[in-house]
């Protein structure tokens, strides 16, 4: 297996490029806009376009199929403009379509905004997986995006007929009981995963299905919290038994479990012998690491630079580019 890597953000923020020189314009209180998110995106050309939200609460499921779409709101913080649904696998025919914004088209970015699934929030509803966001799309770029939801928040996967999707986070925050799921190379630097209080958290479940898959997640100097009443608390189990999650540098400031890591189903599956499962310097009350699982590693100095961008993405980093603030 090649070695896999992570990007380093130069001082400022990743560049939001405006896929076309008139950006659509989305928002309630025009009457010269487009009033919801969908609306805008089934305008846009076949080769994509940029959209821009105005700060609100935009209540819809979205779904992008077209590439080179570039969303962005225009509110100071990511609170101020939501795309929020509330849809539950059990509903809808399985946890992809569950989705509020189920994006599939290449070369997608999403900047600045809230995505956020609340079918959880509703008493009424039985126990459900219920997406945020589904990626499976090639070369998404996703930054200054809250993800909100409890089961399965974030939806990251392969593309068409199994192929291999990058996709790169900054500074995102994701809230939920089991936030990453499926496949696909995507590293996260300076993001926060938050776990919501549930009968357990598993911050990830990857899915890599063979040791000569390059599929990884990769979480450089982030965050991991979780609500006070939040229990059972682990790094991730294997969703597939050669999952491959790797934590850098990472702030866990969550009481997680001593052994870091949990088999898929206790005493019937064998993935923590296959999995790769490793963490380089973690800090915070949740660090342990004379106590983790014993096939996970604690990496030294000379393995953790593996774990660079260029190796990460064999090189094929052009897609990512950055300016000062």
């Amino acid at each position: 297996m090649r070695a896999f890597a992570l990007a380093i953000v130069l001082a400022g923020c990743l560049r939001f490029s405006e896929a076309s020189a008139q950006p659509l314009l989305v928002s309630q209180a025009s009457d010269k806009a487009y009033h919801s998110l969908q609306s805008a995106i089934d305008a846009l050309p076949p080769q994509g376009g940029a959209i821009l939200i105005a700060p609100g609460t935009y209540r819809e499921k979205v779904k992008v199929s077209k590439p080179g779409v570039h969303i962005k709101g225009t509110g100071k913080r990511p609170h101020d403009t939501v795309i929020v649904y509330g849809d539950g696998a059990i509903n809808v025919g399985g946890t992809s379509h569950s989705a509020t914004l189920d994006a599939s088209g290449d070369d997608f970015r999403l900047d600045n905004l809230t995505v956020q699934n609340d079918y959880s929030l509703n008493p009424a509803n039985p126990p459900s997986q219920a997406v945020a966001l589904s990626l499976t799309g090639d070369k998404d770029v996703i930054t200054r995006v809250r993800l909100l939801g409890a089961q399965d928040t974030l939806f990251a996967n392969k593309g068409p007929d199994g192929r291999m999707s990058r996709q790169y986070f900054w500074t995102a925050t994701s809230r939920g009981t089991s936030i990453l799921y499926l496949a696909t190379p995507k590293p996260f630097r300076h993001c926060e995963l938050h776990g919501v209080a549930n009968h357990a958290v598993v911050y990830t479940a990857q899915s890599r299905a063979s040791p000569d898959e390059d599929s990884a997640y990769v979480f450089d100097h982030c965050r991991l919290s979780a609500d006070p009443a939040a229990r059972d608390i682990a790094l991730g189990r294997a969703w597939r038994p050669y999952a491959a999650v790797i934590f850098l540098s990472a702030d866990i400031d969550a009481p997680v479990i001593s052994e870091g890591w949990r088999e898929w189903t206790p005493g019937k599956t064998k993935t923590l012998r296959t999995a790769y499962y490793a963490e380089y310097k973690s800090t915070g009350i949740g660090a342990n690491p004379t106590r983790r699982e014993p096939y996970a590693h604690q990496l030294t100095d000379d393995e953790a630079p593996r774990w660079s961008l260029k190796a990460f993405f064999a090189g094929a980093t052009d897609w990512l580019s950055y300016q000062p603030n």
